[in-house]
């Protein structure tokens, strides 16, 4: 049984995750506090984080930050701010998902299934021998889930790597922020497609000499990005 952590400090509202979720058999474990909550997340062994930003003690984004130092298991972070630099700033910091309160506990729980799905598939797939992709110094091993530029190794969070592969693998084809979005997160419409452009700054922090005349990961103005080759 997969095991979700949820750090929320309102107890009404963490209640009402953990019955939902748990009515679609996840074992579910709460804490009210930033400091408690990733104490657990560091020690302990969960499939998926619900992350609360405003948390007393220690806020979503340290929580979250500290988090993706060692592990690489879904963060979805929700908070009632609705303003796209707090989104910026958490999908920054390496959370998968921004959710707005007040949400629905059906759109909460479709959430967390597709991630859940979309990271045991891609983790826990066993392949015979390694699966590379190599482009002009980039080396993506996706059996291992690991990235090298000119031979010096980059930490890339879940979706960080699945989106580099996914372009590094339709060199010269143009996508969508909706296609993107739909094919690395699995989910239509109900995500916000600002997680793509965040994360597209991300990788390319880590993958271009310089950001802005990026060599592998092109803007098209009005389109969407491609890889180029």
């Amino acid at each position: 049984m997969s095991r979700i952590l949820i750090i929320e400090d309102e107890e009404a509202i963490a209640d009402l995750e953990k019955d939902y979720l748990e009515l679609s058999e996840f074992e579910v474990e709460i804490e009210n506090t930033g400091d408690k909550g990733l104490a657990r997340a560091l020690s302990e062994d969960f499939d998926l984080i619900i992350l609360d930003l405003m948390l007393p003690g220690v806020d979503g984004f340290e929580v979250c930050r500290r988090i993706r130092e060692t592990k690489d298991i879904p963060i979805l972070m929700v908070s009632a701010k609705k303003e796209d630099i707090d989104k910026i700033r958490g999908l920054g910091l390496g959370a998968d998902d921004y959710i707005t309160k007040p949400f629905s506990p059906s759109e909460l729980v479709a959430r967390v299934k597709a991630h859940m799905a979309r990271y045991h598939r891609l983790v826990g797939s066993q392949a015979q021998t390694n699966e590379i992709v190599e482009i002009r110094g980039i080396r993506i091993d996706k059996t291992a889930r690991r990235v090298t530029i000119d031979g010096e190794e980059k930490t890339f969070t879940t979706k960080e790597f699945d989106l580099l592969t996914f372009l590094a693998e339709h060199p010269n084809h143009v996508f969508t922020k909706e296609e993107l979005f739909r094919e690395i997160w699995d989910m239509d419409s109900i995500g916000d497609i600002a997680t793509v452009t965040v994360h597209i700054k991300k990788i390319r922090e880590k993958i271009e000499f310089d950001t802005a005349k990026p060599q592998y990961i092109e803007t098209i103005w009005g389109v969407g990005y491609r890889f180029k080759v």
